[in-house]
C-alpha cells in the first residue's frame, strides 16, 4: 500500500513525509537542553514499551499460572510442567522470539526510509518462515519424554514432562503467528504516533486514523487480560473440578494464546493497520532468502541465550534430589522470566527506535535512544531486585507449600536479584543489535560468552567445587551473562553511529527500492 497521500495544486500525489524528512523532526529537537531531548524520547520510547510490557506480562502470565496450578498438584506435576514449558517449549521459544525480532530491524529501518508498506510484506514472510520452523522443531515435542530421560531427568518426571510437551504442541505454533504479528502492530501504533507528533498540525485527518489506532490498542490490552481471565478460571476448573490435572492445563494455555493470536490478527485485517496493511500478496515470497538469513541470525542471537538457562535447569536434574532442586530453580526461572518481560519490552522498544533512526540517518539520536533505554530499564531493575530481596522467603509460596521447596527457592534468591539487574541491561544492548543489523555477530559473542566460558564455569562451581545448584547457577551468571554484558557495553560505546546511520540505508536498498514511475510508492525485493 502507498503512503498516504494529500493533492498538491497540479493534482499529482505526494507522500505525507517527503523523503528528505527526518523521524527526528525539523522541531523535535528545538530545545537542546537534555531535559528536553530526554522528555521527547522517554514519550516516544514509551509509546512502544507501555504496550508492549502489558501484553508480554500478560501473556508469560498466563504461563506462570499454569505451573502454579501444576504445583498445587504435585511435585512431580511441577516438576514435569516445569520442565515441558521451561525447557521444550522455551527452546523453541527462544528461537522463534528471536527470528520474529528480524521484523524489528526491517520495519524500523523501512519506516526510518519511508517505505512504510513493506511493513506488511515483511511480516507475512516472517509468518511463512516461523510456521515453517514450527514443523521443523516438532520432533522435539513428540520425542520429549525419552530425550529428558537421555538427559538424566527421573522416569516419573521425563514422562510426565513428554506427555505435557505433546498437548503444548498448538501453542507451540501459535508462535509462529503472535510474535510477528505482536512486532507489527506495536511497530504500527508508534509510526502513527511519530506522524500525528510531528505532523499533526498540517495533516488533520490523520487524528481519526489515530485515534482508531488507539482504541484498537486499548482493546487489544483488554483481549489480553480476557485470555489471562480464562487461563485462571479454565486452569482451576480443570484441576479443582473437572481433575482434568496436567493435560487440562496444557490445553487451556493452548486455547489462551491462540485468543491472542485470533485478536492480533482481527486488528490487523480489520483496519488496524490502513497505512501499511493492504492484504496478503505474492510480494511476500519474493527475497525470502535474505529475509531468512536475517531471521536466523536473529534467532540464533536471541536463543543462545535463552538455551543457556534452559541448560541450567536440565544440569539441576543430575544432582542429589534433583526433584527438590528442579522445582526451586524453575520457580526462579518462571519469575526471574516473569519480570524479563520488562526488559524484553525495552529490547523490542529500543530496535525500533534505533533502527528507526539509523535508517532516517540520524545516528546521534540513535544513540541517544539507547542510553535513554538502558538507564530507565536499569532503574526498573533495581526496584523488582529490591522486591525480591525483601520477598525472599515467601516469593515460592506462589507455586507450592512443600517446605523444602521453599527453602531451597529461599536459599536462592540473592542469585535471582543479581540475574534480574544484569538481564535489565542486556536485552537492552540486544535491542541495540537487532536496530543495527549485528544480530550474527552478537550472535557470535553470545556463542563465547554462554558457552565457552559461563557453562564451564557453572559445572565447575557445581560439581568440582561441590556447591550444587548455586554454584551452577552463579558459575553461569558471573561467567556468562555479567561477560556478555560487559562485551556489549564497551561494544556499543565505540560504535561510530554515523557509519551505522549509512549501513542502515545501504540494507533497506538492498531489501527494496521505490520506483517514482507513476507517482507513488511502489516497491519490489530485490535479491
Amino acid at each position: 500500500m502507498a503512503s498516504i497521500v494529500i493533492p498538491e495544486d497540479d493534482g499529482h500525489a505526494q507522500p505525507l513525509i517527503s523523503p528528505e524528512t527526518r523521524v527526528a523532526g525539523p522541531n523535535e529537537f528545538k530545545d537542546q537542553t537534555l531535559s528536553g531531548r530526554l522528555s521527547v524520547e522517554t514519550k516516544k520510547l514509551w509509546r512502544i514499551v507501555g504496550p508492549a510490557i502489558f501484553s508480554r506480562v500478560a501473556a508469560y502470565s498466563m504461563n506462570i499460572v499454569s505451573q502454579a496450578f501444576a504445583g498445587h498438584i504435585g511435585s512431580v506435576e511441577l516438576a514435569a510442567f516445569s520442565i515441558a514449558n521451561t525447557v521444550i517449549v522455551g527452546f523453541n521459544f527462544g528461537l522463534l522470539l528471536g527470528m520474529a525480532s528480524a521484523l524489528e530491524t526491517l520495519c524500523g529501518q523501512a519506516f526510518g526510509a519511508k517505505r512504510y508498506h513493506m511493513l506488511g510484506i515483511y511480516m507475512q514472510r516472517s509468518w511463512m518462515i516461523l510456521f515453517l520452523c514450527c514443523f521443523i522443531l516438532l520432533p522435539v515435542y513428540v520425542f520429549a519424554a525419552p530425550l529428558m530421560r537421555l538427559l538424566g531427568q527421573p522416569d516419573d518426571v521425563a514422562e510426565l514432562s513428554g506427555v505435557a510437551a505433546c498437548w503444548m504442541i498448538p501453542l507451540h505454533f501459535s508462535f509462529a503467528f503472535q510474535f510477528p504479528l505482536q512486532r507489527y502492530v506495536f511497530i504500527l501504533y508508534y509510526i502513527i504516533y511519530i506522524y500525528i507528533y510531528m505532523h499533526g498540525h498540517l495533516f488533520f485527518s490523520l487524528w481519526g486514523r489515530f485515534l482508531q489506532c488507539q482504541m484498537k490498542n486499548n482493546v487489544i490490552a483488554w483481549v489480553s487480560l480476557v485470555a489471562l481471565i480464562f487461563n485462571v478460571l479454565g486452569s482451576w476448573l480443570c484441576v479443582y473440578v473437572f481433575n482434568f490435572g496436567i493435560v487440562g492445563i496444557c490445553i487451556v494455555l493452548d486455547i489462551s494464546w491462540w485468543i491472542l493470536v485470533v485478536s492480533l490478527y482481527v486488528y490487523t485485517a480489520c483496519g488496524g493497520c490502513p497505512l501499511t496493511w493492504t492484504g496478503f500478496s505474492v510480494q511476500a515470497f519474493s527475497g525470502l532468502w535474505e529475509f531468512v538469513k536475517l531471521s536466523f541470525a536473529s534467532g540464533v542471537m536471541l536463543c543462545l541465550e535463552n538455551w543457556y538457562y534452559r541448560i541450567l535447569i536440565l544440569m539441576t536434574g543430575y544432582l542429589g534430589n534433583a526433584t527438590i532442586a528442579v522445582d526451586a530453580l524453575s520457580i526462579c526461572m518462571s519469575i526471574n522470566g516473569w519480570e524479563m518481560m520488562i526488559p524484553l519490552a525495552f529490547f523490542a522498544a529500543t530496535g525500533v527506535r534505533v533502527s528507526n533512526e539509523l535508517g532516517a540517518g540520524n545516528g546521534s539520536a540513535a544513540k541517544f535512544a539507547t542510553k535513554v533505554s538502558v538507564v530507565q530499564s536499569t532503574i526498573i531493575g533495581v526496584f523488582f531486585c529490591a522486591l525480591i530481596m525483601i520477598l525472599h522467603d515467601k516469593i515460592a509460596y506462589i507455586f507450592t507449600s512443600v517446605a523444602d521447596v521453599v527453602s531451597e527457592v529461599n536459599q536462592l534468591s540473592y542469585l535471582l536479584g543479581i540475574t534480574i539487574i544484569l538481564n535489565s541491561v542486556q536485552p537492552i544492548l540486544s535491542g541495540v543489535a537487532v536496530g543495527s543489523g549485528w544480530q550474527a555477530y552478537v550472535a557470535y559473542i553470545n556463542l563465547f560468552c554462554y558457552y565457552i566460558v559461563g557453562l564451564p564455569l557453572g559445572i565447575i562451581m557445581g560439581w568440582v567445587f561441590k556447591l550444587g545448584v548455586k554454584g551452577i547457577w552463579g558459575g553461569m551468571i558471573f561467567g556468562g551473562t555479567a561477560v556478555q554484558t560487559i562485551i556489549l557495553t564497551v561494544i556499543t560505546m565505540r560504535t561510530d553511529w554515523d557509519n551505522e546511520a549509512k549501513k542502515a540505508r545501504e540494507r533497506v536498498d538492498r531489501f527494496s527500492y521505490a520506483s517514482p514511475d507513476d507517482g507513488s510508492e511502489s516497491e519490489r525485493v530485490v535479491a
